[in-house]
Protein backbone atom coordinates (compact mmCIF):
# COMPACT_ATOMS: atom_id res chain seq x y z
CA UNK A 1 0.00 0.00 0.00
CA UNK A 2 1.19 3.43 -0.33
CA UNK A 3 0.97 6.58 1.41
CA UNK A 4 1.72 9.90 -0.04
CA UNK A 5 2.65 12.83 2.24
CA UNK A 6 2.17 16.81 2.47
CA UNK A 7 5.60 17.26 0.40
CA UNK A 8 4.85 14.71 -1.99
CA UNK A 9 6.98 12.04 -1.20
CA UNK A 10 5.24 8.56 -1.13
CA UNK A 11 5.89 5.72 1.11
CA UNK A 12 4.83 2.32 1.50
CA UNK A 13 2.89 0.36 4.06
CA UNK A 14 1.49 -3.05 4.79
CA UNK A 15 -2.21 -3.17 4.34
CA UNK A 16 -4.22 -2.35 7.82
CA UNK A 17 -1.65 -0.55 9.29
CA UNK A 18 -3.01 1.92 11.57
CA UNK A 19 -2.56 5.97 10.66
CA UNK A 20 0.42 6.02 13.45
CA UNK A 21 2.12 3.06 12.26
CA UNK A 22 2.57 5.38 9.04
CA UNK A 23 3.58 8.13 10.51
CA UNK A 24 6.05 6.10 12.55
CA UNK A 25 7.09 5.04 9.52
CA UNK A 26 8.47 8.57 8.73
CA UNK A 27 9.99 9.30 12.35
CA UNK A 28 10.00 7.99 15.69
CA UNK A 29 9.76 11.80 16.73
CA UNK A 30 7.32 13.00 14.45
CA UNK A 31 5.21 10.06 15.80
CA UNK A 32 5.82 11.27 19.42
CA UNK A 33 4.53 14.57 18.54
CA UNK A 34 1.78 13.47 16.91
CA UNK A 35 -1.84 13.60 18.26
CA UNK A 36 -4.12 12.59 15.33
CA UNK A 37 -3.69 11.98 11.80
CA UNK A 38 -5.97 13.48 8.25
CA UNK A 39 -6.51 10.45 5.97
CA UNK A 40 -7.84 11.67 2.69
CA UNK A 41 -9.24 14.75 4.08
CA UNK A 42 -10.62 13.66 7.13
CA UNK A 43 -9.44 13.83 10.54
CA UNK A 44 -8.54 10.52 12.50
CA UNK A 45 -7.57 8.91 15.49
CA UNK A 46 -3.57 7.39 14.96
CA UNK A 47 -5.49 3.90 16.28
CA UNK A 48 -7.47 4.15 12.67
CA UNK A 49 -6.62 1.29 10.19
CA UNK A 50 -6.34 2.18 6.75
CA UNK A 51 -6.77 -0.54 4.40
CA UNK A 52 -6.33 1.59 0.91
CA UNK A 53 -3.54 3.73 -0.58
CA UNK A 54 -4.00 7.41 1.11
CA UNK A 55 -2.85 10.58 1.37
CA UNK A 56 -2.36 11.43 5.07
CA UNK A 57 -1.20 14.38 7.19
CA UNK A 58 0.14 14.41 11.23
CA UNK A 59 -1.53 17.16 13.34
CA UNK A 60 0.77 18.03 16.49
CA UNK A 61 -0.73 20.44 19.39
CA UNK A 62 0.95 23.68 17.38
CA UNK A 63 -2.52 22.97 14.59
CA UNK A 64 -5.36 23.53 15.35
CA UNK A 65 -6.74 20.24 14.45
CA UNK A 66 -4.17 18.79 17.15
CA UNK A 67 -5.44 21.39 19.63
CA UNK A 68 -9.22 20.21 19.12
CA UNK A 69 -8.59 16.87 19.63
CA UNK A 70 -6.59 17.86 22.68
CA UNK A 71 -9.10 19.45 24.43
CA UNK A 72 -11.85 17.05 23.39
CA UNK A 73 -9.87 14.31 24.75
CA UNK A 74 -9.67 16.30 28.43
CA UNK A 75 -13.46 16.94 28.24
CA UNK A 76 -13.91 13.14 28.44
CA UNK A 77 -11.30 12.84 31.20
CA UNK A 78 -13.22 15.53 33.30
CA UNK A 79 -16.40 14.02 32.68
CA UNK A 80 -14.96 10.63 33.65
CA UNK A 81 -13.56 12.69 37.52
CA UNK A 82 -17.27 14.19 37.81
CA UNK A 83 -18.68 10.33 37.72
CA UNK A 84 -16.21 9.25 39.82
CA UNK A 85 -17.23 11.28 42.60
CA UNK A 86 -20.51 12.16 41.86
CA UNK A 87 -22.11 9.01 40.04
CA UNK A 88 -25.68 10.44 39.58
CA UNK A 89 -24.62 13.17 37.71
CA UNK A 90 -25.75 12.91 34.04
CA UNK A 91 -23.97 13.30 30.90
CA UNK A 92 -24.89 15.67 28.16
CA UNK A 93 -22.00 17.57 26.12
CA UNK A 94 -18.64 17.88 26.02
CA UNK A 95 -16.67 19.47 22.99
CA UNK A 96 -13.43 21.40 22.54
CA UNK A 97 -13.82 24.83 22.02
CA UNK A 98 -11.56 27.72 21.21
CA UNK A 99 -8.95 27.52 23.99
CA UNK A 100 -10.20 25.01 25.84
CA UNK A 101 -13.19 22.63 26.53
CA UNK A 102 -16.33 22.53 28.77
CA UNK A 103 -18.68 19.83 29.63
CA UNK A 104 -22.61 20.37 30.84
CA UNK A 105 -23.74 18.25 33.82
CA UNK A 106 -26.93 17.59 35.16
CA UNK A 107 -26.47 17.11 38.70
CA UNK A 108 -28.22 17.91 42.41
CA UNK A 109 -24.30 18.90 43.46
CA UNK A 110 -24.10 22.45 42.83
CA UNK A 111 -20.40 22.22 41.83
CA UNK A 112 -18.65 24.82 43.94
CA UNK A 113 -14.67 26.21 44.09
CA UNK A 114 -13.83 23.23 46.32
CA UNK A 115 -16.05 20.53 43.98
CA UNK A 116 -13.67 21.75 41.31
CA UNK A 117 -10.84 20.99 43.21
CA UNK A 118 -11.78 17.96 43.61
CA UNK A 119 -12.53 17.04 40.14
CA UNK A 120 -9.22 18.35 39.35
CA UNK A 121 -7.02 16.32 41.41
CA UNK A 122 -9.61 13.12 40.14
CA UNK A 123 -8.49 14.36 36.25
CA UNK A 124 -4.82 14.19 37.36
CA UNK A 125 -5.75 11.08 38.90
CA UNK A 126 -7.29 9.93 35.76
CA UNK A 127 -3.95 10.88 34.02
CA UNK A 128 -1.87 9.41 35.92
CA UNK A 129 -3.42 5.85 35.45
CA UNK A 130 -2.70 6.52 31.81
CA UNK A 131 -5.92 4.71 29.78
CA UNK A 132 -6.13 3.59 26.16
CA UNK A 133 -8.83 5.53 24.25
CA UNK A 134 -10.45 2.80 22.27
CA UNK A 135 -13.17 3.18 19.43
CA UNK A 136 -16.34 1.33 18.59
CA UNK A 137 -18.97 1.50 16.41
CA UNK A 138 -21.81 -0.01 17.62
CA UNK A 139 -26.02 -0.06 16.38
CA UNK A 140 -28.34 2.38 17.38
CA UNK A 141 -29.91 -0.29 19.69
CA UNK A 142 -26.70 -1.00 20.99
CA UNK A 143 -26.38 2.66 21.66
CA UNK A 144 -30.05 2.95 23.26
CA UNK A 145 -29.27 -0.72 25.59
CA UNK A 146 -26.07 0.83 26.55
CA UNK A 147 -26.83 4.00 27.77
CA UNK A 148 -30.14 2.81 29.45
CA UNK A 149 -28.13 0.98 31.46
CA UNK A 150 -26.00 3.70 32.21
CA UNK A 151 -29.10 5.89 33.13
CA UNK A 152 -28.15 9.12 31.16
CA UNK A 153 -31.13 9.90 29.48
CA UNK A 154 -29.29 13.38 27.28
CA UNK A 155 -27.08 10.83 25.71
CA UNK A 156 -30.65 8.75 25.04
CA UNK A 157 -31.79 11.81 23.41
CA UNK A 158 -28.75 12.57 21.13
CA UNK A 159 -28.93 9.06 19.70
CA UNK A 160 -32.29 9.10 18.86
CA UNK A 161 -32.05 12.25 17.30
CA UNK A 162 -29.24 11.20 14.44
CA UNK A 163 -30.14 9.96 11.43
CA UNK A 164 -30.93 6.05 11.23
CA UNK A 165 -28.20 5.95 8.82
CA UNK A 166 -25.66 7.76 10.86
CA UNK A 167 -22.82 5.27 12.60
CA UNK A 168 -22.50 5.57 15.78
CA UNK A 169 -19.63 5.32 18.19
CA UNK A 170 -18.15 5.02 21.44
CA UNK A 171 -15.31 6.12 23.36
CA UNK A 172 -13.73 3.90 26.28
CA UNK A 173 -10.87 4.95 28.76
CA UNK A 174 -10.87 2.66 31.83
CA UNK A 175 -14.18 2.46 33.70
CA UNK A 176 -15.53 5.09 31.78
CA UNK A 177 -17.44 4.63 28.18
CA UNK A 178 -19.15 7.99 26.28
CA UNK A 179 -20.64 8.36 23.06
CA UNK A 180 -18.46 10.86 20.57
CA UNK A 181 -17.79 11.14 17.24
CA UNK A 182 -14.34 11.62 18.03
CA UNK A 183 -11.24 11.85 17.04
CA UNK A 184 -9.02 11.71 20.38
CA UNK A 185 -5.76 11.35 21.29
CA UNK A 186 -4.44 7.63 21.73
CA UNK A 187 -4.31 7.67 25.46
CA UNK A 188 -4.99 10.06 28.05
CA UNK A 189 -1.40 10.63 29.57
CA UNK A 190 -0.62 13.03 26.84
CA UNK A 191 -2.31 15.70 28.85
CA UNK A 192 -0.53 16.59 31.28
CA UNK A 193 -1.36 20.15 32.15
CA UNK A 194 -5.15 20.85 33.38
CA UNK A 195 -6.74 23.96 34.92
CA UNK A 196 -10.35 24.20 35.48
CA UNK A 197 -11.54 27.94 34.82
CA UNK A 198 -15.31 28.17 35.42
CA UNK A 199 -18.59 27.03 36.13
CA UNK A 200 -21.52 28.69 34.74
CA UNK A 201 -24.97 27.31 33.84
CA UNK A 202 -26.32 26.64 30.70
CA UNK A 203 -29.68 25.33 29.30
CA UNK A 204 -29.53 21.81 27.64
CA UNK A 205 -28.85 22.45 23.75
CA UNK A 206 -29.11 26.42 24.64
CA UNK A 207 -33.11 26.65 24.68
CA UNK A 208 -34.29 28.28 27.92
CA UNK A 209 -37.21 26.09 27.92
CA UNK A 210 -34.42 23.34 29.17
CA UNK A 211 -33.28 22.70 32.43
CA UNK A 212 -30.40 24.39 33.22
CA UNK A 213 -27.72 22.43 33.53
CA UNK A 214 -24.04 23.05 34.88
CA UNK A 215 -21.22 23.97 32.76
CA UNK A 216 -17.23 23.10 33.60
CA UNK A 217 -15.37 24.87 31.80
CA UNK A 218 -11.35 23.69 31.57
CA UNK A 219 -8.21 23.67 29.46
CA UNK A 220 -5.27 21.58 28.82
CA UNK A 221 -1.78 21.92 27.62
CA UNK A 222 0.94 19.37 26.95
CA UNK A 223 3.34 20.98 29.21
CA UNK A 224 3.13 22.49 32.70
CA UNK A 225 5.10 25.56 31.63
CA UNK A 226 2.45 26.15 28.48
CA UNK A 227 -0.40 25.72 30.43
CA UNK A 228 1.02 28.76 33.26
CA UNK A 229 2.08 31.11 29.93
CA UNK A 230 -1.77 30.55 28.72
CA UNK A 231 -3.07 31.37 32.65
CA UNK A 232 -0.70 34.48 32.61
CA UNK A 233 -1.99 35.39 29.63
CA UNK A 234 -5.74 35.31 30.70
CA UNK A 235 -5.05 37.31 33.93
CA UNK A 236 -3.46 39.97 31.75
CA UNK A 237 -6.58 40.42 29.54
CA UNK A 238 -8.48 40.46 32.66
CA UNK A 239 -6.36 43.96 33.55
CA UNK A 240 -7.57 45.21 29.92
CA UNK A 241 -10.86 43.94 29.94
CA UNK A 242 -13.20 46.55 28.82
CA UNK A 243 -16.43 44.85 29.95
CA UNK A 244 -14.95 44.65 33.01
CA UNK A 245 -13.27 48.53 33.33
CA UNK A 246 -16.41 50.17 31.91
CA UNK A 247 -18.61 49.14 34.31
CA UNK A 248 -15.72 50.18 36.91
CA UNK A 249 -15.41 53.32 35.72
CA UNK A 250 -19.20 53.74 35.20
CA UNK A 251 -19.03 54.55 31.77
CA UNK A 252 -21.95 52.34 30.98
CA UNK A 253 -24.01 49.33 32.59
CA UNK A 254 -26.32 46.72 30.93
CA UNK A 255 -29.70 45.30 32.14
CA UNK A 256 -31.30 42.12 31.49
CA UNK A 257 -34.77 43.84 30.06
CA UNK A 258 -33.35 45.46 27.84
CA UNK A 259 -30.91 42.47 26.05
CA UNK A 260 -27.16 41.13 25.92
CA UNK A 261 -24.76 43.52 23.84
CA UNK A 262 -27.23 46.65 24.17
CA UNK A 263 -25.42 48.99 27.02
CA UNK A 264 -26.76 51.93 28.60
CA UNK A 265 -24.15 54.69 28.70
CA UNK A 266 -23.72 56.52 32.25
CA UNK A 267 -23.04 60.21 32.08
CA UNK A 268 -19.24 59.93 31.91
CA UNK A 269 -19.55 56.98 29.33
CA UNK A 270 -22.15 59.67 27.30
CA UNK A 271 -19.41 62.54 27.28
CA UNK A 272 -16.57 60.54 26.32
CA UNK A 273 -19.19 59.49 22.92
CA UNK A 274 -19.80 63.24 22.93
CA UNK A 275 -16.36 64.60 22.79
CA UNK A 276 -15.29 61.89 20.16
CA UNK A 277 -18.74 63.01 18.30
CA UNK A 278 -17.42 66.50 18.27
CA UNK A 279 -13.35 65.36 17.03
CA UNK A 280 -15.24 63.90 14.13
CA UNK A 281 -16.85 66.65 13.09
CA UNK A 282 -14.16 69.32 13.70
CA UNK A 283 -11.89 67.10 11.16
CA UNK A 284 -14.59 66.29 8.86
CA UNK A 285 -15.30 70.36 8.25
CA UNK A 286 -11.36 70.97 7.90
CA UNK A 287 -11.29 68.33 5.51
CA UNK A 288 -14.13 69.71 3.50
CA UNK A 289 -16.93 67.48 4.09
CA UNK A 290 -20.58 68.87 3.61
CA UNK A 291 -23.41 67.43 6.14
CA UNK A 292 -26.62 66.45 5.23
CA UNK A 293 -29.09 64.51 7.92
CA UNK A 294 -32.01 62.30 5.70
CA UNK A 295 -35.12 60.17 7.54
CA UNK A 296 -34.93 57.07 9.12
CA UNK A 297 -37.60 55.98 6.15
CA UNK A 298 -38.84 56.41 3.16
CA UNK A 299 -41.85 54.99 0.96
CA UNK A 300 -41.72 52.20 -1.67
CA UNK A 301 -41.26 54.56 -4.40
CA UNK A 302 -37.57 55.46 -3.90
CA UNK A 303 -36.82 52.08 -2.66
CA UNK A 304 -37.93 50.92 -6.37
CA UNK A 305 -36.07 53.79 -8.06
CA UNK A 306 -32.59 52.51 -5.97
CA UNK A 307 -33.37 48.91 -7.07
CA UNK A 308 -33.72 47.81 -3.36
CA UNK A 309 -36.92 46.91 -3.24
CA UNK A 310 -36.46 44.61 -6.22
CA UNK A 311 -33.58 43.41 -4.16
CA UNK A 312 -33.41 43.72 -0.82
CA UNK A 313 -37.12 43.68 -0.14
CA UNK A 314 -37.07 40.35 1.87
CA UNK A 315 -34.69 41.88 4.14
CA UNK A 316 -35.89 45.35 4.84
CA UNK A 317 -38.61 46.54 7.66
CA UNK A 318 -41.35 47.43 5.59
CA UNK A 319 -44.43 49.64 7.18
CA UNK A 320 -47.77 48.72 5.41
CA UNK A 321 -49.33 46.62 2.20
CA UNK A 322 -49.04 47.67 -0.58
CA UNK A 323 -52.03 45.16 -1.67
CA UNK A 324 -54.02 47.37 0.95
CA UNK A 325 -52.69 50.64 1.75
CA UNK A 326 -51.86 53.97 -0.48
CA UNK A 327 -48.23 54.52 0.92
CA UNK A 328 -46.36 51.72 1.82
CA UNK A 329 -42.76 52.81 3.94
CA UNK A 330 -39.87 51.16 4.85
CA UNK A 331 -36.99 51.92 7.03
CA UNK A 332 -33.53 52.59 5.20
CA UNK A 333 -31.22 49.81 4.30
CA UNK A 334 -28.51 52.74 3.00
CA UNK A 335 -28.50 56.04 2.85
CA UNK A 336 -27.27 56.60 -1.29
CA UNK A 337 -31.12 56.66 -2.22
CA UNK A 338 -31.33 60.00 0.18
CA UNK A 339 -28.55 61.74 -0.44
CA UNK A 340 -29.55 61.23 -4.62
CA UNK A 341 -32.13 63.26 -3.55
CA UNK A 342 -30.23 65.63 -1.87
CA UNK A 343 -28.27 66.22 -4.89
CA UNK A 344 -31.53 66.96 -6.89
CA UNK A 345 -32.13 69.79 -4.59
CA UNK A 346 -30.85 71.93 -7.28
CA UNK A 347 -29.78 72.46 -10.73
CA UNK A 348 -26.25 71.75 -10.87
CA UNK A 349 -23.52 72.14 -13.93
CA UNK A 350 -20.13 69.69 -14.94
Amino acid sequence: MKAKLPDGKIIEFEKNATAGDIIGSISQGLLRKTLVAEVNGTVCDLNTVITDDCDIKAFTFDDEQGKKAFWHTASHILAQAVKRLYPDAKLTIGPAIDNGFYYDFDSDVTFTADCLDKILAEMKNIVKEGYSLSKETISREEALKLFEEKNEPYKIELINDLEESENITIYTQGEFTDLCAGPHLKDVSDVKAIALTSCTGAYWRGNSNNKMLQRIYGTAFPKASMLEEHLARIEEAKKRDHNKLGRELELFTTSDVIGQGLPIMLPKGAKIIQQLQRFVEDEEEKRGWLLTKTPFMAKSDLYKISGHWDHYQDGMFILGDEEKDDEVFALRPMTCPFQYQAYLNRPRSY
